[in-house]
């Protein structure tokens, strides 16, 4: 399905990064929020693809507008995706809705210290590790640690009771403390552990067993127990960071409600003159803050600047998950700038292509702007094999999936003339048939012979006058024109020469390799298609296995006999 034309220039701004987008209808509303690994790739699939899900169609039918939020990781987008569809609750999202949330590992603030799966993060002063992407992963940790209570001389069941003797209280604290800093990113211990088990049950031949602490470890290698876009450590909190360029500058706003980002919102400023960043982010700050209703008592922020909100507490962060925030809001600043550069330079390519071929139409005396234009040229050698291809450019560009090929089907011999007549009626009359639009133009590689057929077969079907139609001769690059025999002769570095060039030479290059295929195919098909009993599926499967008909001949005879059998091994072996 296409895109609608005011999506193309977002679409094709998305950056290949791992991150989430958004959808939105006509009135501004986010109607689907998803994930991706590479965010254009998904994106465009939506608009590239033809979707059998009714669900699908109408979704794509109804997006007027799209925004996405760049992060670090494909596990930050999950994580990410997850808040933004339980705050927007989009309704062409079906999962995650509802209050489903990842886990968490929490170490409880008590004397005895409970260590425990949960997925609500309560504000009491215990400490919470995670989120986690996998239930399995909170699993595999929480065994480790009950074994780790064993070996320290408590029983799960007594842990898990909570019948710990004060006596045992230190040993109880460092196992507590082990724990912990396993759950801050040291898994080095419980890796190694693993290991020492798993050469344990290799050497007792219990491969089972062996095997699968070979795979806690690869999932425990692959773990992160810490992500920017959800912590437990920072709640109700504003970010904010800039990134400028002579004459722009681009502020990112990321809000943090329960330890999670749930809006990020970037906008485009013009800066004046002796403008500088801070004074930038302070306007921005104070707009952004008051257009999303902001109550949050601490900003963060890329830079210090004058303070002016009361009873708010303005950070720089410099270390740590906070940092992480500023250097995600400014990843989120640098893909508006980037966005915007590649907007401006589209746009320049499109002025440029739209003088090009409004100067071609000059040069030409062409009633309407070629921004469909068509060209063909014919292939053989010698007479053999011979094709023909139509290439198309639309708006200047090569529109590479609208190319085709044509082998000749009704001209004996070399004959370039008929060949001509033949695809250009072909063509044509497929087009015509199947009610598209014709081009503005056909240009056709060859002098006044090969335009000649082409003309006559435009009057066979009862188009001549409609579509403009010229040849270009390769000696000296003359144009003609229909019924005119004295040829246009451009300039050489006019863009509406180069433009003509290129459609020539690129039907040139498509039609010769398609030709060359072509020649090959055949030249491989007459060793061994002469040889009775030995057809097409018996001869590709041995030139897929030996590469060509010499190698085959002087191959293992047994070989050839397992692949195809004695009967024909023989046959093929006889005729050497």
């Amino acid at each position: 399905m296409p895109a609608d034309q005011s999506l193309k220039p977002i679409i094709s701004t998305i950056p290949q990064k791992p991150g989430v987008y958004h959808f939105y209808d006509s009135d501004g509303e986010v109607i689907y929020v998803g994930k991706a690994k590479n965010l254009k790739r998904r994106v465009s699939s939506y608009f590239t693809k033809t979707h059998k899900s009714l669900k699908t169609k109408n979704l794509v039918s109804k997006i007027t507008d799209i925004s996405c939020i760049i992060v670090e990781t494909e596990i930050d987008a999950l994580l990410l995706e997850n808040n933004l569809i339980k705050k927007h609750q989009p309704r062409y999202n079906i999962l995650l809705k509802d209050d489903k949330s990842y886990p968490w590992i929490c170490i409880k603030k008590e004397e005895f210290p409970r260590v425990f799966q949960t997925r609500n993060v309560v504000k009491d002063g215990s400490e919470y590790f995670g989120p986690y992407m996998s239930g399995y992963v909170v699993n595999v940790l929480l065994d480790y640690f009950s074994e780790l209570f064993y070996d320290n001389g408590f029983t799960p069941d007594s842990y898990l009771n909570r019948r710990v003797s004060i006596s045992s209280k230190d040993n109880y604290q460092k196992t507590i403390d082990e724990i912990r800093k396993i759950l801050k990113g040291d898994i080095k211990t419980i890796i190694g552990s693993l290991k020492n088990r798993m050469l344990f049950f290799s050497e007792k031949l219990d491969f089972e067993n062996a095997q699968k602490t070979k795979e806690k470890i690869a999932l425990l290698n692959n773990y992160q127990s810490k992500s920017a876009i959800v912590s437990s450590k920072i709640n109700n909190v504003d970010v904010f960071s800039i990134c400028s360029e002579k004459n722009f500058a681009f502020v990112n706003y990321l809000k943090i409600t329960s330890g999670a980002v749930v809006l990020s919102h970037s906008v485009e400023i013009k800066k004046r003159l002796s403008e500088d960043d801070e004074s930038i982010l302070q306007f921005v700050i104070t707009d952004l803050r008051r257009r999303f209703n902001s109550v949050s008592k601490t900003i963060f922020c890329s830079h210090s600047i004058n303070f002016i909100w009361p009873e708010t507490k303005l950070i720089v962060p410099k270390i740590g998950d906070k940092k992480k925030l500023i250097e995600l809001s400014l990843r989120n600043a640098k893909y508006m700038q980037f966005e915007k550069k590649k907007q401006n330079l589209m746009a320049k390519e499109k002025k440029e292509k739209t003088s090009s071929l409004f100067r071609l139409k000059e040069d030409l005396k062409l009633k309407l702007i070629p921004s469909h234009i068509e060209c063909f040229d014919n292939s053989n050698l010698q007479g053999t094999n011979p094709v023909a291809a139509c290439v198309v450019f639309k708006n200047g560009k090569p529109s590479k999936k609208e190319y085709r090929l044509f082998n000749i089907k009704t001209v004996v011999g070399p004959d370039d003339y008929k060949s001509m007549e033949e695809v250009v009626f072909r063509r044509y009359k497929r087009l015509i048939n199947e009610k598209k639009p014709l081009p503005q133009l056909i240009v056709i590689d060859g002098g006044k012979g090969q335009l000649s057929s082409a003309v006559k077969s435009l009057k066979q079907l009862n188009i001549d006058g409609q579509i403009a139609i010229i040849g270009i001769a390769k000696r000296l690059e003359e144009i003609y024109f229909p019924n005119d025999s004295t040829p246009l002769y451009l300039d050489k570095k006019s863009s509406s020469l180069k433009l003509i060039q290129q459609l020539r030479n690129e039907a040139h290059r498509f039609g010769i390799n398609h030709h060359r295929r072509k020649r090959m195919s055949e030249n491989i098909k007459t060793s061994l298609d002469n040889i009775s009993g030995i057809g097409p599926k018996t001869s590709t499967l041995l030139l897929k296995k030996f590469g060509s008909v010499k190698n085959l001949m002087n191959a293992d005879y047994k070989i050839v006999q397992s692949l195809i059998g004695e009967s024909k091994a023989k046959k093929i072996f006889g005729n050497t």
